[in-house]
């Protein structure tokens, strides 16, 4: 077992650990109140007084691009660290997660020289125009599915708008967060400008959201939680707010589609990063034309698709559950829309005496009132349903309290345009899913939060816009 410190203020610790085997990977430092004011002082400090909101954009574009570089250098080390403590396959980290921690950066620092104003023709004799500027201390909680990619897209546009920031890593995996944070250092960021705190939601998180010194929060994790960091914020400084919560992203399959294709697409909406994905497809509608041959084919592909430790079989599709709570939780699930009269397809069991793996599941004959299509089960567990027309699937996708993800799969392109314009989500994929990049503003809507990130859009919640008028004596026009 490792330690990992600088020491917290009270000297407590916390493990982190395998979900392959439930070993103590590492005890790393936890802190909380008291450490989350430190780290808010030493932003402020780095903010109010330090080189970096003073930096021409063109400057801190150059050290975002070494933090970038970096990143890639260490590649193989960050996807080992990643994989270790959330379970993940290492080549798929390294290309996925680490990829997009790098491509981040990279078009952050390409737009941290073009953060302009307006000038603004104004009635009367006078002049106006808008700055943006930095916003001041951000405050980061972010999940354990993607750690290393999250941290990344929260950060980079925080730096790119000159902001400085506290970071707090999720307990079930900091070990990242932790690395990528040195490789900062490294890439000449100065000090104070990322300061990470690893700890626990209730009181380092809750820390970070209510002090009155924190300018604003992006929060990215549950629903539930999402309620208490806006709460918090209203009981402290009225910080604005940042959220992208739960889903439960509907995925429809018309009649036309390729059906093989479909199958594919289906399995890797759900099921990719073992289901522990915000955006996963977790609710698939098939058309009625198409249903029977879908149903059969996904049986059947199943049956070749490998759970098992990521790190020592290449052959393996889906690794363990981050830890015991979320293996506990999706099992609860799997009882739930059994009890509930959903049928079993595949899989509905868990595998193996140690490790949190847990066989990849999908139910039929699952009615819209069921737990298990209402609720975000964050696991390998897939909801396979039949529709009639385009108008019934359009009514029973948007038939949910969230609104992040959707998917609509055919050959048509009416129907598609259709779907995209007719179902509340944040984001729509047609023919594709999970094709996200840097330049493709992400966030949702209804209880599945507001705010984006990723995207040039993602700068505005880091920056401020001041309007300056000054008066017009003896100008020739106006």
């Amino acid at each position: 077992m490792l330690s990992i410190s600088s020491s917290s203020s009270t000297g407590r610790t916390f493990e982190t650990r395998d979900p392959r085997t439930g070993d103590v990977i590492a005890s790393v430092a936890e802190g909380d109140k008291d450490d989350v004011d430190l780290a808010v002082r030493a932003a402020r400090k780095a903010f109010d007084h330090g080189e970096w909101p003073r930096m021409s954009g063109s400057e801190r574009g150059r050290i975002m691009t070494r933090f970038a570089d970096l990143v890639e250098q260490h590649a193989d080390e960050l996807a080992a660290l990643e994989s270790l403590d959330a379970g993940k396959h290492p080549a798929v980290t390294k290309a996925v997660d680490v990829g997009n921690a790098a491509g981040s950066l990279r078009y952050f620092a390409g737009a941290a020289d073009k953060i302009h104003g307006e000038t603004l023709k104004m009635q009367g004799q006078f002049q106006g125009y808008t700055l943006r500027e930095p916003l001041g201390v951000a405050g980061f909680i972010i999940p354990w599915n993607f750690p290393t990619t999250m941290f990344a897209i929260k950060v980079a546009p925080a730096l790119a708008a000159g902001c400085t920031m506290v970071v707090k890593p999720a307990e079930q995996t900091p070990l990242s967060a932790l690395y990528l944070a040195n490789l900062a250092k490294k890439a000449g960021i100065p000090d104070g400008v990322i300061n990470v705190v690893p700890g626990f939601g209730p009181t380092a998180g809750a820390a970070i959201a209510s002090h009155m010194d924190v300018d604003m929060v992006s929060f990215t994790g549950s629903t539930e939680v999402g309620r208490l960091i806006m709460e918090a914020s209203a009981r402290s400084n009225l910080k604005p707010v940042s959220l992208e919560l739960g889903g439960k992203s509907p995925l429809i399959i018309f009649d036309d589609a390729d059906l093989d294709m479909a199958v594919e697409l289906a399995i890797s909406a759900n099921l990719f990063n073992k289901g522990e994905a915000c955006v996963a497809a977790s609710r698939v509608y098939v058309q009625e034309g198409i249903y029977d041959q879908f149903e059969k084919k996904l049986a059947e592909r199943m049956k070749s698709w490998v759970v098992g430790d990521p790190f020592n079989d290449p052959r393996v599709n889906q690794g363990p559950q981050v830890d015991t709570t979320q293996y506990e939780r999706v099992l609860s699930y799997i009882d739930h829309g059994k009890r509930e009269g959903a049928t079993v397809l595949t899989g509905g069991r868990p595998l193996g005496q140690n490790g949190y793996y847990i066989e990849p599941t999908v139910f039929i004959n699952v009615k819209e009132d069921m737990t298990i299509a209402k609720e975000e089960i964050f696991g390998p567990v897939m909801c396979l349903m039949k529709f009639k027309t385009v108008e019934e699937a359009i009514e029973r996708a948007n038939d949910t309290r969230y609104g992040l993800g959707a998917g609509v799969m055919t050959r048509e392109l009416d129907v598609a345009n259709r779907v995209v314009r007719s179902v509340r989500a944040g984001v729509v994929w047609v023919n594709c899913y999970f094709a996200m990049g840097s330049d493709v503003p992400f966030g949702g809507r209804k209880m599945s939060g507001f705010g984006k990130d990723e995207g040039m859009h993602a700068l505005d919640k880091f920056l401020a816009v001041k309007s300056v008028v000054t008066p017009l004596k003896g100008s020739p026009w106006m």
